[in-house]
C-alpha cells in the first residue's frame, strides 16, 4: 500500500508470457556417448562445453518497459488507434471501446440498443459536481493500468466519477483510501459522500471515529461542521466514549450550537465555552422568563438533538443543575418531568428496597445508562469517583498495577452525600478503554462487555485485568452505569403505552 498522500489499486491484467524458462529444455546439456575410455583431457573438454551451452540456454529476464505501462502511454495518453471519443466538461479523450467495457457505464451502453452503441463520439452529461476533469482523467485512466494513484485529497471526487462510470474495483479502494484517512478534517466529508454513493462501510467507520473523539478530543473545526442529524446519533448512543460526566456532553453541545449558530466565530477551543455563554446570555434578555432558548425560532431547530442528553445524570450533581437552569437552554417542563422521575426512583432505593438491576437489560443500558469517563496521561496509581447522586451507592474506581477496580464505599472512606446501608446493591457496567494515535485512530482497545457486579458494603472487586502489552498511555476510560433496576410499570401503564399508534 502507498503512504496516507497517495493509495494504489493492483487490477489483475492478463499479460503475455515470455518465451522459454527453466522448463523449456534449454536450461540442461546431455553428455554425447563416446566410444572408449575417456581420457581426463577428454572429460575437461567435455564439462567446459557443457557449462557454456548451459549458460547459452538460460534465460536472463531483463524488464525494459512493462506492457501495462507501454500500453497506458501508448493507447491512453497518446490515444493511438482509438476507435472512440468522450468528451465531457469541455475535455476530449480518444479511447478504446475495448478496454471502457471493463465499465458497468460504457458496457450497457455499447452492448445494448441505445443509439451511442454505434457512435464514434460521446458526449457524457455529468450530474455530479463532485466529479471534475481530474477525476475522469484519473477513472479512465485506470482502465489502462495495473496502479492508480488515489490522493486523500481527491478520494471524494474519484468515488463520484468511478460510482458514475459503475468501476466496482475503483470504488472498493476509494473506500479503503477513506476508511485508512479518517481524521478530524476528513471524516465529516468522508461521512456524507459514503451515504451518498453507498459505502455503507466507510460510513459506519466514519460514526465509529466520531464516537470515539467527538468528547476525547474535542475540536472548533469539527464543532462547525456536524450536522444536525449526525449530532443526534451521535448523542442518543450510548457507545459515545464520554470524558467525564453527562454534563460535558450537555457542555459540548452549547458549545457546537453556539458555532451552527455563528459559524464565522474562529476563536480557540480554550475561549470558546466563554464565548457561548455569552452569546447564549445576551439572547435570554430578548425573551419572555417562560421561554427556553430551544423553544425560540433560532433554537428549535436544535431541539430534537438535546432531546438525547440524559438529563437525570445532569441535574444529580446541585453544581450542573444550577447551570442547566441558569443557561436556560432546556424547556422546564423536560426538567420537571427529570426531577419526578429521579424522586421517584429515589424513594424505591430507599423504601422500596430496589437493590439495583437484576439482569442484563441491553436496550435499558444503552438508552438509559450513565456515561461518563476519564482520563489518564500516565502510567501509575489512580483512584476517582464521578460526581452526582447515584442512590447512595458511592463507587471508587481505582487503576493500579494494571489493574481496574470497583469498590463500593459504605464506611471506610469519607463521601459526600449519603451512602445506603443495604447489606447488598448491585449495579450494571460496562467498561471500555481505548488508546488512539494522532489521527484519533483506535490503536489498542478493551471492553468488559455489559455485566452486573454484586457488592457488598466496602467491597471490592477486580473488574479488568490488564496486559501490560496492550496498554499505550494516555489511556481513556469510558463507562456505562445503572444504578437502579426500570421502574415497572403498572397495568394502566402498559395498556396506554400498548394503545399508542
Amino acid at each position: 500500500m502507498g503512504s496516507l498522500s497517495s493509495r494504489v489499486l493492483r487490477r489483475r491484467v492478463g499479460l503475455p508470457r515470455g518465451d522459454g524458462g527453466a522448463g523449456d529444455g534449454g536450461g540442461r546439456g546431455g553428455k554425447r556417448k563416446r566410444g572408449g575410455a575417456e581420457g581426463p583431457g577428454d572429460s575437461d573438454s567435455d564439462g567446459e562445453a557443457e557449462r557454456e551451452e548451459r549458460l547459452l540456454n538460460t534465460p536472463r529476464r531483463k524488464k525494459l518497459k512493462s506492457t501495462s505501462r507501454y500500453i497506458y502511454q501508448t493507447l491512453f495518453l497518446n490515444g493511438e488507434n482509438s476507435d472512440i471519443k468522450i468528451c465531457a466538461l469541455g475535455e476530449e479523450w480518444n479511447l478504446h471501446k475495448i478496454y471502457l467495457c471493463q465499465s458497468g457505464y460504457f458496457s450497457s451502453m455499447f452492448s445494448g440498443s441505445w443509439k451511442e452503441s454505434s457512435m464514434n463520439i460521446i458526449e457524457l452529461e455529468i450530474p455530479d459536481q463532485n466529479i471534475d476533469i481530474e477525476a475522469l482523467q484519473v477513472a479512465f485512466g485506470s482502465l489502462y493500468r495495473d496502479d492508480v494513484l488515489i490522493k486523500p485529497s481527491r478520494v471524494v471526487a474519484l468515488l463520484a466519477a468511478a460510482c458514475m462510470l459503475q468501476l466496482d474495483g475503483l470504488i472498493q479502494q476509494c473506500g479503503e483510501t477513506m476508511k485508512e484517512t479518517i481524521n478530524a478534517k476528513t471524516v465529516c466529508g468522508y461521512y456524507n459522500s459514503a451515504g451518498t454513493y453507498g459505502l455503507d462501510s466507510v460510513k459506519k467507520k466514519c460514526l465509529e471515529w466520531l464516537l470515539n473523539n467527538l468528547m476525547t478530543h474535542q475540536s472548533v473545526e469539527l464543532f462547525k461542521e456536524l450536522s444536525i442529524n449526525l449530532m443526534k446519533q451521535l448523542i442518543s448512543s450510548s457507545n459515545l466514549f464520554v470524558m467525564q460526566v453527562e454534563m460535558d456532553v450537555y457542555t459540548a453541545l452549547k458549545k457546537w450550537m453556539f458555532l451552527q449558530l455563528v459559524p464565522s466565530w474562529n476563536g480557540s477551543l480554550k475561549q470558546l465555552l466563554t464565548e457561548a455563554d455569552a452569546w447564549f446570555a445576551k439572547r435570554r434578555k430578548d425573551f419572555e422568563d417562560d421561554i427556553a432558548f430551544l423553544e425560540s425560532e433560532q433554537g428549535n431547530a436544535f431541539l430534537s438533538v438535546f432531546t438525547h442528553l440524559r438529563l437525570q445524570y445532569i441535574i444529580s450533581d446541585l453544581a450542573s443543575a444550577r447551570i442547566i437552569e441558569r443557561d436556560s437552554l432546556i424547556p422546564s417542563e423536560w426538567l420537571s418531568s427529570v426531577y419526578k422521575q429521579q424522586w421517584f426512583a429515589m424513594l424505591r432505593a430507599e423504601q422500596d428496597n430496589d437493590i439495583g438491576p437484576q439482569e442484563i437489560n441491553k436496550e435499558e443500558l444503552e438508552g438509559n445508562s450513565m456515561r461518563c469517563g476519564r482520563k489518564l496521561a500516565k502510567d501509575g496509581d489512580y483512584c476517582w469517583r464521578w460526581t452526582g447522586f447515584n442512590f447512595g451507592f458511592d463507587l471508587l474506581v481505582t487503576y493500579t498495577n494494571r489493574y481496574i477496580i470497583f469498590k463500593r464505599n459504605t464506611l471506610n472512606q469519607p463521601c459526600s452525600g449519603s451512602v445506603s446501608l443495604q447489606p447488598r446493591r448491585n449495579i450494571a457496567f460496562r467498561l471500555r478503554l481505548a488508546s488512539f494515535d494522532s489521527s484519533g485512530k483506535i490503536i489498542c482497545s478493551r471492553t468488559t462487555g455489559y455485566q452486573i457486579l454484586t457488592l457488598e458494603k466496602d467491597q471490592e472487586q477486580v473488574v479488568m485485568n490488564l496486559d501490560s502489552r496492550l496498554l499505550i498511555f494516555p489511556l481513556y476510560i469510558c463507562c456505562n452505569f445503572l444504578y437502579t433496576s426500570p421502574e415497572k410499570k403498572t397495568d394502566s401503564e402498559a395498556l396506554l403505552d400498548n394503545s399508542e399508534p
